[in-house]
């Protein structure tokens, strides 16, 4: 049984046409290859996974450890690593490398990343309020979350204001996946998958795909 995931890059976005001559928004992702740098298997581990490892990295930039555990499956450094848990590893081996042909029948995936970060950002940004009203009376607080103390002295609990308050702060830079995406096409010779739709993150930063758990 093969794993039905693989390590990419974000390629970008383009348009292609359909069987019906329609424009489709698609992502093209750069998947693969990828080499199986560690087995795991339930007798010796405790559990069934598979270590995959993307994106060459130069000697000189790596460190001693990933170097070592690399060179167990005869690969060299990898920058992007991951691990799936799978039934059936024991049908891969070390060094074993992994395309876009895993998907060989798949219609539907996740796409996991990392989304784009947008730094600190107020509350209108962040959260979609509406500001306070542009009219006489407010002075340069068109933009401000407006009082935050109110339920913030709910008995037993104290006068802080509670965790989960809709506040400015850190925007974007999380894990995100955007599930039951379909596969417009893949392009083995270029290892290429076109994904209909949006994907996570900026071009060039790394994804996640793997077939649809939810979706068949």
């Amino acid at each position: 049984m093969a794993v039905a995931a693989i390590l990419g890059k974000k390629v970008g976005m383009t348009q292609v046409y359909d069987q019906n001559n329609r424009v489709v928004p698609v992502t093209v992702i750069k998947a693969g290859p990828c080499s199986v740098l560690e087995v795991r298997t339930k007798e010796r581990d405790g559990y069934e996974s598979v270590q995959l490892g993307f994106d060459d990295s130069k000697v000189k930039n790596s460190p001693q450890a990933m170097i070592g555990h690399c060179a167990k499956s005869g690969s060299t450094p990898k920058r992007f690593i991951r691990e799936f848990r799978m039934a059936g590893a024991e049908s891969h081996s070390l060094g074993d490398i992994l395309n876009v042909d895993v998907f060989e029948g798949v219609t539907y995936v996740d796409v996991t990343a990392m989304s784009k970060g947008r730094g600190f950002a107020g509350v209108m940004k962040r959260h979609g309020m509406g500001g306070q009203p542009d009219s006489h009376g407010t002075e340069r607080k068109h933009r401000s979350p407006g009082s935050i103390g109110g339920y913030g002295t709910d008995r037993g609990h104290g006068g802080d204001i509670k965790k989960g308050k809709r506040m400015a702060g850190h925007m974007g830079h999380v894990r995100v996946t955007v599930k039951n995406q379909s596969i417009f096409s893949i392009m083995k010779d270029d290892n290429l998958i076109l994904v209909r739709g949006a994907v996570p993150g900026p071009n060039g930063g790394y994804v996640i795909v793997r077939a649809s758990k939810t979706k068949k």
